[in-house]
C-alpha cells in the first residue's frame, strides 16, 4: 500500500499525526455529504422504505468489517456513552459485584460504569497503568488477569489504551470472562477501522465504536455490536423506531408493546439518518476496499525504520508486541522539556496529541516516514 493523502484535503503544511482525536473526511465522503444536503431539499422524494433501506448496507459492511455473521446484530448509535450505556443498563448486577475497568480509561467508558456501581452496589476495580512515566504493557495485561475472579460481573475496557496505544490482551481476557461467566464489553472506537478486529475470534458481548476516527465518518455517529446476552434488554429510548414492524407507517398509531428482535431494539431514535448514513457507508466502503490488515501494516511499516530516530532522540515507546502502530505513546525522558516540545510542534504545524508525560501519535494512510522524522527533529529541539 502506498500513501493515499491526495485523497484527503489535509493541507501541504500541516503534519496531521491525530487521526485519534479526530479523522478527516476523504474527498468523495465530502462530496457525498454536499450531495446528501441537497437531496433533503425536497422531502417529497423520501419515501418510507428510505427510513430503514440506508441502514440495511451499513449494517452489511460493519458485519464484513469486524467479521460478524449476524448483520442484525449491528446497530447505530450516536455516542460511545449512549452504546455503553445501553450494556450497562441490561446486565443484573448485585451488591459486591465487581466491575473491572482500566485506568486512565476515556470518560465515555468509566462514568456509565461509576454510576452503575453507585446505583447498584457494586464496586469500581480500577486496574491502573503500573508506570505512568514508561511502557508498562505486559504487567497491565497480567494485573488486568489477575483483577478478574469469581465476584468479576463485567469487564469493559478499550480495544487498546486510547491515551498511549497500549494493546490488551483481549483473547486472554475473554478467556478469563467465560471462565468466571462475566461480560465483556470493549470500546472499539481507537482501533475498529485501523486494527483488524474479529467478533468471531474475540466474542464480545458487546462492540461500541464512534466512526469519526478511524472509519472517515462525520462527527455524531457510531456503530454498536450486540452479542446474544442482551438479546432480551431494555433499550434507553423508547423510539417508534425500535419497535416491531416499525416500517409499516399505516399502523403506527396501533401502538406495538414488543421490541425488534435482539439487538435490534437499541437502535437509537432517527437512525434514519439521511446525510450521515450515506458518508458512512463510504467511508466503511473504502476501509473494506484497502482491507484493513493493508493499513495496519502500512502504518506499522512507516515507523520500522524511523521511530529508531525517534528513541534516539529522546522518546521512550514500549515494545512493538505490546503497543498498536496506528496509535502509541512516545513518552519522554527526563531529558525532554515538554512545554517547549509542545510549543515547537504548534510552530511546525505537526499536530498530535499531548496526554499526561507522553505524546500520543496516530497516523492513517494520509502519512509517510518522514512525518515520523519531524517528531524526532522536535525532540531534538525540545532537549533541556
Amino acid at each position: 500500500m502506498k500513501c493515499q493523502k491526495d485523497l484527503f484535503s489535509l493541507p501541504e503544511d500541516i503534519t496531521y499525526l491525530n487521526c485519534a482525536f479526530r479523522g478527516p473526511l476523504m474527498k468523495h465522503i465530502e462530496k457525498i455529504g454536499f450531495e446528501a444536503v441537497s437531496q433533503n431539499n425536497d422531502p417529497s422524494l423520501i419515501k418510507p422504505a428510505d427510513f430503514f433501506s440506508p441502514f440495511l448496507k451499513v449494517q452489511k459492511l460493519f458485519a464484513q468489517l469486524i467479521n460478524a455473521p449476524d448483520p442484525n446484530r449491528i446497530v447505530l448509535i450516536p455516542s460511545s456513552s449512549y452504546g455503553v450505556a445501553n450494556a450497562a443498563n441490561n446486565i443484573d448486577f448485585e451488591s459486591g459485584d465487581d466491575i473491572v475497568i482500566t485506568g486512565d480509561q476515556f470518560p465515555s467508558n468509566y462514568y456509565v460504569w461509576k454510576r452503575a456501581a453507585e446505583e447498584n452496589g457494586a464496586n469500581l476495580k480500577i486496574v491502573g497503568n503500573p508506570d505512568k512515566t514508561r511502557p508498562s504493557g505486559k504487567l497491565w495485561n497480567e494485573n488486568i488477569l489477575s483483577a478478574i475472579d469469581n465476584s468479576t460481573k463485567v469487564v469493559a475496557i478499550g480495544s487498546v489504551h486510547w491515551a498511549d496505544g497500549t494493546m490488551y490482551d483481549l483473547k486472554a481476557i475473554r478467556k478469563r470472562t467465560d471462565e468466571v461467566g462475566a461480560y465483556f464489553i470493549i470500546d472499539g472506537t481507537q482501533s475498529v477501522g485501523a486494527l483488524p478486529f474479529d467478533v468471531q475470534e474475540i466474542n464480545p458481548d458487546a462492540l461500541i465504536c464512534s466512526t469519526y476516527k478511524w472509519m472517515f465518518s462525520p462527527y455524531g455517529a457510531g456503530l454498536a455490536y450486540y452479542g446474544p446476552r442482551f438479546d432480551t434488554g431494555k433499550p434507553i429510548e423508547e423510539s417508534w423506531m425500535n419497535r416491531k414492524d416499525s416500517h409499516l407507517f399505516e399502523k403506527l398509531v396501533d401502538y406495538e408493546g414488543a421490541y425488534k428482535s435482539g439487538a435490534m431494539r437499541y437502535m437509537v431514535g432517527q437512525s434514519s439518518n439521511f446525510i450521515v448514513l450515506p458518508m458512512l457507508e463510504a467511508g466503511l466502503e473504502q476501509l473494506l476496499k484497502w482491507g484493513v490488515p493493508n493499513i495496519y501494516s502500512y502504518v506499522q511499516e512507516i515507523g520500522v525504520n524511523t521511530l529508531e530516530a525517534v528513541k534516539e532522540a529522546g522518546g521512550i515507546l514500549a515494545a512493538p508486541e505490546n503497543r498498536a502502530h496506528h496509535l502509541f505513546g512516545v513518552y519522554l525522558s527526563d531529558k525532554i522539556d515538554k512545554d517547549k516540545l509542545r510549543l515547537i510542534s504548534k510552530e511546525r504545524n505537526i499536530i498530535v496529541s499531548f496526554r499526561g508525560n507522553s505524546i500520543r501519535v496516530a497516523p492513517h494512510v494520509y502519512n509517510e516516514a518522514s512525518d515520523f522524522v519531524k517528531i524526532a527533529e522536535c525532540l531534538k529541539m525540545a532537549k533541556k
